[in-house]
């Protein structure tokens, strides 16, 4: 009987550089095109080419109306909380 694999495909994603991705989308209404909107898109993507986001990106402007104005994008790769070190003494100075 062959045993079942112990690893999630998220976490095989995630040792192939995979991470959660999420990008601010800007677009210009098709209605009024002086006003801009935003859309917040999430999805676990690889670093640094971000596949799923180009795909998205590209059924976005072949498909939808509202042309894209700006795109920002945040992935643990590229931003990150600062690392705290730790210290083996303490040194006062007088």
């Amino acid at each position: 009987m062959a045993e079942k694999e112990a690893v999630s495909e998220d976490f095989r994603k995630q040792v192939l550089g995979y991470g959660l991705t999420t990008a601010e989308i800007v677009y210009r209404r098709p209605d009024r095109p002086w006003l801009l909107q935003t859309y917040v898109w999430q999805d676990n993507d690889l670093f640094p080419n971000f596949p799923a986001l180009r795909d998205f990106l590209a059924f976005w402007e072949k498909s939808l109306e509202g042309p894209l104005f700006a795109v920002t994008v945040a992935h643990p790769r590229l931003i990150k909380p600062a690392e705290l070190h730790t210290t083996d003494g303490v040194f006062r100075l007088h």
